[in-house]
């Protein structure tokens, strides 16, 4: 069964302006080489015969782009969150299943095959990257090496992306990749599209594996996800509808909920003293002595 973190990061990831996005940022140095218009959802799964019986192999997020109706190249997504010492072997495989079924003319027509790893684990990833570094304390004659088919393996630590190819990202990836790498200091107006899957993803991220209720929360405020709408619109909006329903009542509860809320949304610590000072127009001395004792 699959987790919360994987369900959550895989429905992020399916949108096709996100995954465009992440294959023109992380592939094609920010061109849009890649349209949105043009990706189409491919099977996550292949088949091959075992010792007894038919096994599969899933992949997390796979996408044909697509050219005069046909189809030019299938990316494939595999999100890591941990660091796999096999994870070029397991690549041999799902990279084969969908090679061997255009072999068997299962497709209408052939096309390459191409995988990125997505890692989004804190520690730097040191696993071998190429099928040659898996041999290399073998000591094998450099001849022999020659003839061994180099496979690589497209690793992207997504907390460790430099500034300029953060800023490369158009969709919500770019709220993202920011905050994984600024944490609660990172501060954004940008308008957020997919609400609620970014909203989990972010809950996921910090490791809150409770997050259904992030769309009745949405309902509550009336937010579509048609809205333009920023992160810290929206927290603004979600106190205001507190406070015109009665939910929240007196600066007792006011600030805790706010702050609270806040830290659930993922908004910043300093968006967060900015929201109570636009709401309740509070001194920066209280407004500190707050967040100090409930952030």
């Amino acid at each position: 069964m699959e987790s919360t973190n994987d369900l959550v990061t895989k429905n992020f990831e399916a949108y096709p302006d996100v995954a465009a996005d992440i294959l023109n940022v992380l592939l094609y140095e920010g061109k849009n080489e890649i349209k949105e218009e043009n990706l189409l959802a491919s099977p996550t799964e292949t088949l091959y015969q075992g010792k007894k019986k038919l096994r599969n192999q899933l992949e997390d997020i796979a996408k044909y782009d697509m050219a005069d109706g046909e189809i030019r190249t299938v990316y494939l997504f595999a999100n890591q969150t941990k660091k796999d010492p096999d994870m070029l072997l397991r690549k041999a495989g799902y990279i084969g299943g969908i090679y061997r079924e255009q072999y068997e003319k299962k497709t209408q027509n052939r096309f390459p095959v191409i995988e990125l790893v997505l890692y989004w684990g804190k520690r730097r990833w040191n696993e071998n990257r190429s099928v040659h570094e898996i041999f290399r304390d073998k000591k094998l004659p450099a001849k022999t090496m020659s003839y061994v088919d180099d496979l690589k393996l497209h690793v992207f630590e997504l907390r460790n992306l430099p500034e300029k190819v953060r800023k490369r990202f158009q969709s919500d990836m770019r709220i993202v990749v920011d905050y994984l790498a600024e944490g609660n200091d990172y501060r954004s107006e940008q308008k957020v599209v997919h609400k609620e899957a970014l909203i989990k993803l972010l809950r996921v991220l910090s490791g809150d594996e409770n997050v259904e209720d992030t769309e009745a929360i949405l309902q509550e405020m009336n937010v579509k996800e048609e809205d333009e709408i920023s992160m810290c619109e929206l927290f603004d909006q979600y106190i205001r509808k507190g406070k015109r329903e009665g939910k929240i009542e007196g600066r007792a509860e006011v600030i805790p909920a706010m702050i609270r809320t806040c830290k659930r949304f993922h908004i910043s610590y300093q968006d967060t003293a900015d929201s109570i000072r636009r709401e309740l127009k509070l001194p920066d001395s209280e407004i500190e002595e707050n967040m100090k004792l409930y952030w």
